[in-house]
């Protein structure tokens, strides 16, 4: 379940709440008691963890990159005329 931070314009209390997703947002301060707390906007603290996640997208030095590496040929011309057949050659009579 995320936790929301909190911010009663009243008193200015500052305060965290574990709430679902789909639970309305805390209107009553829980120093004060008056309906001025308003959801703040904060840093989120999740995490990925487990094998195969990263939290920087950089892996150790131990293992390989997955990227592939750049070639020097090339990249294949994206227009339409690359991609069609040569044009026929004119037939010798």
């Amino acid at each position: 379940m995320p936790i929301y931070e909190y911010h009663c314009d009243a008193c200015g209390h500052e305060f965290e709440v574990m709430q679902k997703i789909t639970e309305r947002p805390v209107v009553r301060c829980e120093l004060c008691k008056k309906p001025r707390a308003r959801r703040m906007i904060s840093q989120s603290s999740f995490q990925l963890k487990g094998g195969g996640w990263y939290s920087d997208l950089y892996s150790s030095s131990s293992k390989k990159s997955s990227a592939p590496a750049p070639s020097s040929s090339p990249a294949p011309s994206s227009s339409p005329a690359a991609k069609s057949d040569p044009p026929a050659s004119p037939k010798k009579d």
